[in-house]
């Protein structure tokens, strides 16, 4: 076999690849936007849970929009302020060991890929043990250790593609390790930041089964971090499995409203990467 007829083979093989890929991703999108848009109502998206809700009466999800809302945002914004500082100290700026280095980056990765299921587990277990019920906290702690090594490799992978010699001029006009560090690379892999955000905002608002016990679940707003809080991806859970078609139908709704929140945020972030874009050197 020539090198003409190889490439037209594996040119042949990425077509059909991105062609599973795209029509996989527009049948999830069409079926949820056929089965959950006839369902989804101004009252859904405003009200809480009625009495009955579950079994086909009045009421809506607001408590889960709500709740998944405040779940990842507090969980983002937590995990954001660990994972910056850890993924900028463990430059060779910092770690001069390489092997303690890649030890952690190992770990990391490990962690990344660790069933969401294994977090709920441990941190349902830490919560027993501190006396803790399952609430808003509780939701927030796991997702944030569940976000953490996705956001941390992110900006990591995103701070070794910093041009050495940008350094190198930072300490040569005086500046200090810290600062080259926090005023000169930070702004450099801001995108890749915001790249990090949106991948473990993504992970944190579409999780169930680390909040499952965690964080509870009511049909109330919660009043304080102390109360248990409702989520979309456990609310499309439940009403899947009542035997009520119009319910099931309502879950088919919820889970493009938590479509349309992922997109949303996506397109957010992606603009936002595009202005922080204007301060990168190439």
């Amino acid at each position: 076999m020539d090198k003409r007829n190889e490439e037209r083979i594996f040119k042949a093989l990425m077509i059909i690849a991105l062609m599973i890929v795209v029509g996989s991703f527009f049948a999830v999108v069409a079926v949820v936007v056929l089965k959950g848009a006839p369902a989804l109502s101004l009252s859904m998206v405003t009200q809480t849970p009625k009495g009955g809700y579950y079994l086909g009466k009045e009421g809506g999800i607001l408590n889960a929009i709500m709740g998944s809302v405040y779940l990842a945002f507090g969980s983002v914004l937590l995990a954001m302020l660990i994972s910056l500082p850890v993924s900028l100290g463990l430059q060779r700026d910092y770690i001069k060991r390489t092997k303690v280095a890649y030890f952690i980056r190992l770990s990391l990765d490990v962690l990344w890929g660790t069933p969401s299921i294994v977090y709920g587990a441990f941190g349902f277990s830490v919560m027993v043990y501190l006396g803790m019920r399952s609430s808003l906290l509780g939701g927030i702690m796991v997702l944030t250790i569940l976000q953490i090594p996705i956001m941390i490799r992110a900006i990591d992978e995103t701070v070794k593609m910093v041009p050495v010699e940008l350094k190198e001029a930072s300490f040569a006009l005086g500046a200090t390790r810290f600062e080259t560090t926090f005023k000169v690379v930070t702004r450099q892999v801001l995108p890749g930041i915001a790249t990090a955000v949106l991948m473990a905002f993504g992970r944190g608002i579409g999780d169930a089964a680390s909040i499952l016990f965690t964080a509870g679940y009511t049909d109330n707003l919660p009043g304080s971090l102390l109360d248990p809080v409702a989520s979309l991806p456990l609310a499309i859970l439940f009403q899947l499995g009542t035997p009520y078609p119009e319910v099931q139908q309502r879950a088919y709704a919820s889970a493009l409203i938590l479509m349309i929140i992922v997109l949303s945020v996506s397109i957010a972030a992606r603009k936002l990467s595009r202005r922080l874009s204007v301060n990168i050197i190439k």
